[in-house]
């Protein structure tokens, strides 16, 4: 079953719901190069002799494995006619120097003796590789030496019988998950087994698995690439944004099979937050949102050194442990001006009170912030839940409202669209009061909250009428007033991302926290 972020973020990748990406390449092209060094002030605004892009969005390209296997076929061949190599020397060598073409032709040209020891590989020349049967030949791992045994070994001439390679091998690949750096099993020796000898020793399902590994670690070789990280599927997305950039865009990407993730932490797409930010809000949440709410519930401050007290009896009367100070828990003054009101307190004007008062009321203003922003983010969050529930039925009442109202298949998928829309404006409003939370206050706050209050309202408007019964739904007067709504919407979403993202490029916007600062796009950051 999915995940409810699984579910979050799969219904929130519809184009209807989103921005137009027909400038992403999201199939498998035939060039396969990576630029070394992309220009992110490209790919966070526009391509030179293409539509401008929005601020919030990047250029990225989903591979799907065939794709990956591909590059690096494409390399390797290059590899190979350039050194005179073969190709499974040339892939082992691609593979020590994380698939940089460039920096290993460099090397190999300079030093190729070292490149080659570095690499795991021998300068010894032989055939290629087959099992033999020596005579009189015994295994330095079994000690069998049976008549007829047959035995492989490598360039440096390490031999072991074929039983003790294939349970080495299964051990290595099957439980370590190892495959780029297999070595030979004899100790100290650093020759790397390659595949052609690996295809040769192993059966059809472990080669299988081989090959799928290698795959794995090409792609986390490259610094450009990443995994999607939605259950079973094996497709990767190529981006340029770098770790540098990523306190000035949220790099969103959406994968074939629908998932959109945030490039940056392989997290549920959470823009318009961006991922340090997100980072801290998450631990934060993880450790403070309950303590906070429990202590806001069940304690006060002692009004003279301001330590954590929790009532412990039905007395009002308060002796702080660390300064014994006495109080009363009712009105916070001095319990010195109370008299016999052991167990009610009707005093309210006396000014030891007042002025105890206004000083807890000040200490417990960064608690109250911190609750304001993770109650409205938590609701929103239970809300898409809920709207789970709400989307799996989407259908069925879409089936209901066309057999009552004598609508079209087409004519009633504006309920989808609007299912949708809710999800992904849902998913927006969580992350902006985690981006809240961190923001001073200036005039470009309150032009964020505004934008965030006209959302909030416009998904709760269309909230409010998805859910009306299928006698309602048939009413064209309301569909009509739906399909304004989820247009409303979205281009409400729209705004506030375009405004948000374009501030962060910029560097306009002042954090309350301490926050990585790289020179933002057009001058110097003005962040804190």
């Amino acid at each position: 079953m999915d995940t409810d972020d699984e579910f979050m973020s799969t219904v929130s990748s519809e184009e209807d719901m989103l921005p137009d990406d027909s400038d992403n390449d999201i199939s498998g092209d035939d060039d396969f190069g990576f630029d070394d060094e992309p220009d992110p002030d490209l790919d966070i605004q526009h391509d030179i002799g293409q539509t401008k892009r929005a601020p919030y969005d990047v250029k990225f390209t989903v591979h799907q494995p065939q794709d990956i296997q591909q590059q690096q076929d494409v390399l390797v061949d290059e590899v190979n006619m350039i050194l005179n190599i073969s190709k499974e020397e040339a892939a082992i060598l691609l593979r020590h120097f994380r698939w940089n073409k460039e920096r290993l032709l460099e090397d190999y040209m300079d030093n190729h003796d070292k490149v080659l020891e570095a690499a795991g590989l021998s300068q010894a020349t032989a055939g290629p590789p087959k099992l033999e049967v020596i005579p009189g030949f015994c295994c330095d791992i079994c000690c069998e030496e049976e008549e007829g045994l047959q035995s492989f070994a490598l360039k440096c001439g390490h031999r072991f019988c074929v039983d003790c390679y294939r349970h080495y091998l299964g051990q290595k690949i099957r439980e370590e998950g190892e495959a780029a750096r297999i070595q030979c099993p004899a100790e100290g020796c650093n020759i790397i087994i390659d595949a052609r000898s690996l295809d040769l020793l192993v059966t059809a399902e472990l080669t299988e698995r081989y090959h799928k590994l290698l795959n794995r670690t090409y792609v986390e070789d490259k610094e450009t690439l990443k995994w999607c990280p939605a259950p079973d599927c094996q497709n990767a997305i190529e981006c340029g944004i770098k770790k540098k950039d990523l306190t000035r865009i949220v790099p969103t990407v959406s994968c074939l099979c629908s998932h959109r993730f945030c490039f940056g932490c392989i997290l549920n797409d959470h823009q318009p937050a961006p991922c340090e930010l997100v980072k801290k809000w998450l631990k934060k949440c993880a450790d403070d949102s309950e303590t906070a709410n429990w202590i806001s519930a069940n304690t006060k401050e002692c009004p003279k050194c301001n330590s954590t007290i929790e009532k412990n009896g039905g007395c009002n009367h308060m002796t702080c442990r660390k300064c014994k100070h006495e109080f009363c828990w009712m009105c916070m003054g001095l319990w010195s001006e109370h008299g016999t009101s052991w167990y009610n307190c009707n005093r309210f004007e006396e000014k030891s009170g007042l002025d105890a008062r206004d000083a807890q009321a000040k200490s417990r203003v960064s608690l109250e912030r911190y609750l304001h922003y993770y109650n409205r983010y938590a609701n929103h969050e239970q809300s898409a839940r809920l709207d789970k529930d709400l989307y799996a039925k989407t259908e069925k009442k879409m089936v209901q409202l066309q057999k009552e109202s004598g609508m079209s298949w087409i004519e009633v998928q504006y309920l989808s669209s609007a299912s949708m829309a809710l999800q992904t404006c849902r998913q927006t409003l969580m992350w902006t009061y985690a981006f809240a939370f961190y923001l001073a206050r200036n005039n470009l706050t309150t032009i964020f909250e505004d934008n965030q209050k006209d959302l909030e309202l416009a998904v709760e408007s269309l909230s409010e009428m998805f859910e009306k019964p299928v006698n309602e739904l048939a009413d064209s007067r309301l569909k009509v007033d739906i399909m304004d709504k989820t247009s409303y919407c979205n281009k409400r979403r729209i705004i506030l991302l375009d405004d948000t993202a374009r501030n962060l490029a910029e560097g306009k916007w002042i954090f309350n926290v301490e926050f990585s600062n790289p020179t933002p796009i057009g001058g110097p950051s003005s962040r804190k």
